[in-house]
């Protein structure tokens, strides 16, 4: 029967014979290679691209208009006319200005350019003359009134009763007038009102 001594020196033996043959060939135990590192995903950056040209998005379309084309300069308004009669004017022209657009005074006011010219065939409304271009035109120029032969009193109370929510055919069944022209008058007055508005109510900084 072996003895385990035995075995145990075989197993010694074994150990030296391999390191010495580890030394011979130099070669080394092979080790796992140890995992790589994930690479960490990239954030996605949440600042606003800019626009092409712009350093910030303009906050209207008129901010973006103003931005493209600079603002020109104020109109100069020419001299005030002369006066070429030593009578005072009764009528006061003030608050009217010459509609011609060749004329040099076109759209100022108070300037001394219009005269009075009487009521051309008798009719309600004046007529004006401007002394710069020598063109006529009546004093309702530019109004809902221009260009209608109907009363003005017969037009504001139409218009009226359409404000306060009566229909066209009712409104023309009480006045008595077409249908058709109750619709122009309310058309006529819409005009107005969207050019007043255009006016009167830009550049308006409302605060709460």
């Amino acid at each position: 029967m072996v003895s385990h001594l035995f075995y145990y020196q075989l197993a010694v033996l074994a150990l030296v014979w391999l390191f010495v043959m580890l030394h011979v060939t130099g070669a080394k135990p092979s080790l796992p290679a140890p995992p790589m590192p994930a690479k960490p995903k990239r954030k996605r950056s949440t600042e606003p691209k800019p626009f092409a040209g712009l350093t910030q998005r303009p906050h209207c379309a008129l901010c973006e208009r103003e931005t493209v084309h600079p603002n020109p300069p104020a109109p100069v308004p020419p001299d005030p006319m002369p006066p070429r009669v030593r009578r005072r004017r009764t009528v006061d022209t003030s608050m009217h200005f010459c509609p011609h657009t060749d004329c040099d005074y076109r759209g100022w006011l108070g300037l001394n350019n219009l005269r009075a010219n009487g009521h051309p065939s008798g009719g309600p409304w004046r007529q004006f003359q401007c002394t710069a271009c020598d063109g006529s035109f009546p004093e309702h120029h530019g109004t809902i009134c221009h260009g209608k032969h109907a009363a003005v009193d017969l037009m504001v109370h139409v218009l009226a009763c359409l404000a306060e929510g009566l229909g066209i055919r009712a409104t023309a069944r009480v006045f008595e007038v077409a249908p058709n022209t109750v619709l122009d008058w309310l058309v006529a007055a819409a005009e107005q009102l969207r050019a007043f508005s255009a006016y009167f109510l830009c550049e308006v900084h409302v605060k709460q």
